[in-house]
């Protein structure tokens, strides 16, 4: 049995298909169970919450693990008291930034890394870049022919799409030879927000443009949909990104056999949302 936490999450989702459709056994641990589909053997585990972790694990072999740092040492307790062997984490390659211990978008997946540091399991580390997925939150202005708003509009990224992701946890959870370590993931290219911007005109056929604004405008613009430290958290990564490519890895391509899916791929696939 394999227990996939934060049930609702786009990589949780697409792991989930894939792993119904070899024939495993699998079980969603939700905060909110009850908004999954019924189709979905779903669990209340809410990684804030140890009282639901006994229930969510009872007979669980694996977990795909989202980065909850508030009660990962509970979380591994009652992990190893069900029998788990195995822990794919979902983290983030912002742990290597340098301030990482301060920053808010790095600090809970350091946190987290840092609590299975003595996990009795086997623990598979796996960090992806920026999600493909990050530029939904361009879409509303795209969409109402207002410039997206950039403080950092040459600052770069590693754009990957989120199913490449759940397919390298795939490959972590059902092949017994890529347990363990930690993967970097990249998408194919390192992409200026500009850039970015530009395929997204190119795929949909809009004509968005950038205002290049201040950092504390944009701090300002976003103060309603992010919370100022994960806001500072992100104004600090893409100044140190600013004019400086991201290094790609072929970690997807190792663990899955095919080529990392090119950020045009996903907003193929995500259309309708810039679209509609």
């Amino acid at each position: 049995m394999i227990l996939v936490t934060g049930g609702r999450g786009a990589v949780a989702n697409n792991l989930v298909s894939l792993l119904r459709a070899d024939g495993h056994a699998v079980r969603i641990g939700s905060g909110r169970p009850e908004q999954l589909p019924a189709d979905v053997p779903a669990v209340a585990c809410n990684l804030r919450n140890p009282a639901t972790f006994a229930a969510a694990l009872d007979g669980v072999t694996s977990v795909f693990l989202y980065a909850e740092p508030e009660c990962i040492t509970e979380f591994v307790s009652a992990a190893t008291e069900a029998g788990v062997d195995h822990i794919v984490l979902l983290s983030s390659s912002a742990v290597v930034d340098p301030d990482a211990a301060t920053n808010g978008v790095a600090k809970s997946h350091l946190d987290v890394e840092l609590g299975l540091t003595d996990a009795p399991m086997t623990v598979s580390v796996v960090r992806p870049g920026a999600f493909a997925g990050n530029a939904r939150g361009w879409s509303f202005a795209i969409k109402a022919d207002r410039p997206v708003s950039l403080p950092y509009p040459h600052a770069y990224t590693d754009p990957i799409h989120e199913l490449d992701i759940a397919e390298c946890a795939h490959a972590l959870l059902t092949k017994p030879d890529h347990r363990g370590g930690v993967h970097t993931l990249t998408g194919p290219q390192t992409l200026t927000f500009t850039e970015q911007i530009d395929l997204i005109n190119k795929i949909t056929g809009h004509t968005a443009t950038i205002a290049h604004v201040t950092p504390d405008a944009w701090r300002q613009e976003m103060a309603e949909f992010i919370p100022a430290r994960y806001a500072d958290g992100l104004l600090d990564y893409w100044r140190r990104c600013d004019g400086v490519p991201t290094p790609i890895t072929d970690t997807v391509a190792l663990l899955t056999n095919h080529p990392a899916r090119p950020f045009t791929t996903w907003l193929e696939d995500h259309l309708s949302e810039f679209t509609a």
